[in-house]
């Protein structure tokens, strides 16, 4: 896992957590009733691990990682370069963890468990494993909601309810579940250190801090209350050694649960957006400016013909309320906007030049959204997965081997990719793809495309030498 900056915040992968015979909970329901009296300190969690075991998921994944070449090489020496061992594409494996929150099959875990994935499966409670679909990803606040067809197991055993982790003391029970090192089914126990967490990996900080223990392995694992409710998404670690020292993340579900529904309901998440760009205004800033107060987000720039900019706001400027909420930090701007859909209204108290302070409304726009997000499979990046350079046929070629010919050459088959492992090599002359006739290269592209859509292996036609055969690609 990547250290993040010197204090090295190292990303964790989710727990799975089993219990045989847990009971059901109705869907969309918060559970009442208390595993202990309210107040009273657990003697075990047996009961809120058997009630909630069969909502917790291990999560697996496939990627195929592909090193980039320097720019600028010419063909032949690239093809040469990619055949070394530095170059050649590695096929790698990770778990995570994840939970059921709707009967219907969805499955929340982190982003960064799914991100660039190629496939993804999910282990049950029961030990099958079932293929997993991306239903929506937030690489802002690092959650992602998979599906799984319900009807392929007899339907969800049980949904984890949502708890209130604006609720938490320090010093409450905290319970993580999930599959750390890829062992399913473990649990682990602790209080909670602190609520609304900075940990320097983003805009969204806000996290919960536990000492239960959370390894690699249990990103997206549920981390719940002493009633069984989850209260968080296990999502990082602080560690000088990439092990558990006492020191875990997860995002609130305060959060978690509002990001969730919206990835559920449209497959991503939108955000209002005012086009500020923000810092802190402390004291010493504060004497600079000749300002006798502190506290505030100071406008360090705006984005052209953004909402800011309309509303008639400047560099310089310092926000000090937002709806008649005093503002004491940039964070707290920037949090209360990503919470509020774009189009919505709001008002900003502000200081400008020394003045005893002005507002302005604004209407928010939408907040840009990431160029490539992880639940894109394009076209492009399906075609790498396969492995083979393709090319038409030549004239010279084609009056070899007959005018009526058709097809496409196999011009290079890349090691361990999924041509080669199919037994695809160069030199073949692909014929047809998923049963239809080719003639040009985007032909298999796009066969094998719709062969992933449909969940089923790319059939393909090949002419070898004087041989015809057929090979089955599955992804």
């Amino acid at each position: 896992m990547p250290h993040r900056r010197s204090r090295a915040a190292i990303l964790a992968a989710t727990l799975a957590l089993i219990a045989p015979g847990a009971a059901d909970v109705r869907a969309g329901e918060i559970r009442t009733d208390r595993a202990v009296p309210e107040g009273a300190a657990p003697l075990d969690f047996a009961a809120i691990v058997a009630r909630t075991g069969g909502a917790v998921v291990a999560v697996q994944t496939r990627q195929i990682f592909v090193p980039d070449l320097p720019s600028g090489l010419p063909e032949g020496l690239a093809d040469h370069m990619r055949e070394r061992g530095d170059f050649r594409p590695r096929v790698g494996r990770a778990t995570g963890s994840g939970f059921f929150v709707t009967r219907e099959g969805h499955i929340v875990t982190n982003h960064h468990v799914i991100d660039q994935a190629t496939e993804i499966e999910v282990v049950l409670d029961d030990g099958s494993t079932h293929p997993a679909e991306i239903v929506g990803s937030d690489s802002a606040t690092d959650l992602a909601v998979l599906r799984v067809d319900p009807s392929a197991f007899g339907g969800v055993p049980v949904i984890a309810a949502w708890g209130d982790s604006d609720a938490l003391d320090r010093g409450s029970w905290t319970i993580a579940a999930g599959s750390p090192f890829g062992l399913g089914g473990t649990v682990t126990v602790g209080v909670l250190s602190a609520r609304q967490r900075d940990i320097a990996l983003g805009p969204h900080d806000g996290f919960l801090q536990t000492d239960a223990a959370i390894n690699v392995g249990n990103s997206g694992g549920p981390l719940f209350n002493a009633e069984g409710e989850v209260v968080g998404v296990n999502t990082a670690i602080f560690s000088p050694t990439g092990a558990s020292v006492g020191i875990g993340f997860a995002v609130p579900s305060s959060t978690a649960e509002r990001v969730v529904s919206q990835l559920i309901a449209t497959g991503e998440v939108r955000r209002g957006y005012t086009g500020l760009r923000l810092q802190d205004f402390d004291d010493v800033m504060a004497r600079a400016f000749g300002y006798d107060r502190e506290g505030g987000a100071l406008v360090d720039s705006i984005e052209p013909d953004s909402p800011a900019e309309t509303a008639g706001l400047r560099p310089g400027d310092v926000v000090v309320g937002l709806d008649g909420r005093a503002v004491d930090t940039a964070r707290d701007v920037t949090r209360a906007v990503a919470d509020m859909a774009p189009g919505t209204t709001l008002t900003l108290g502000y200081l400008r030049d020394g003045g005893s302070g002005a507002t302005v409304t604004l209407a928010l726009a939408e907040q840009p959204r990431p160029a490539s997000p992880a639940r894109d499979f394009t076209e492009a990046r399906e075609e790498e997965r396969l492995g083979l350079a393709l090319r038409p046929l030549t004239d010279a070629l084609r009056a070899e081997l007959g005018p009526e010919t058709g097809g496409v050459v196999v011009r290079r088959v890349r090691p361990g990719g999924l041509g080669a492992e199919a037994g695809v090599r160069t030199g073949d002359l692909i014929l047809e793809a998923g049963r239809a006739p080719v003639t040009a290269p985007e032909d298999v592209a796009a066969a094998w495309i719709a062969a992933r859509t449909a969940q089923r292996p790319l059939l393909l036609q090949v002419r070898r030498g004087d041989a015809s055969l057929y090979v089955a690609i599955e992804g």
